[in-house]
């Protein structure tokens, strides 16, 4: 069974930093693309960023393209997501996935292309 552990999460002022982890567990994880998504209150939850299962390519929701980065380390069964320059409107929660198929695509996002979902952690952004 695939567990996703996300922690980092906390609040921060606007302008500042803040790096999520998610730990994976139960699936080959180097064979997956892994993503971020997140949920603001009383909305969707929305594709933010996936990185292929080599960590060689990565891809950014339009809202958050250079402020923040994903990146994974294979050895260690963890996916990363670095956010700079947060703004208020960052405020969600945040949770990772695993795709539904092996060496998928960075360009399927769809919360239906992944199988398995972590339970989130909480980012709140003060103005």
């Amino acid at each position: 069974q695939v567990q996703l552990v996300e922690s980092g999460g906390g609040l921060v002022q606007a302008g500042g930093s803040l790096r999520l982890s998610c730990a994976a567990s139960g699936l080959t994880f180097s064979r997956y693309t892994m993503g971020w998504f997140r949920q603001a209150p009383g909305k969707e939850r929305r594709f933010v960023a996936t990185i292929s299962w080599s960590g060689d390519n990565t891809y950014y929701a339009d809202s958050v393209k250079g402020r923040f980065s994903i990146s994974r380390e294979n050895d260690k069964n963890t996916v990363y997501l670095q956010m700079n320059s947060l703004k208020p409107e960052d405020t969600a929660v945040y949770y990772c996935a695993s795709q539904r198929r092996s060496y998928g695509y960075i360009e399927s996002t769809r919360s239906s292309d992944f199988a398995a979902w972590g339970q989130g952690t909480q980012v709140t952004v003060s103005s």
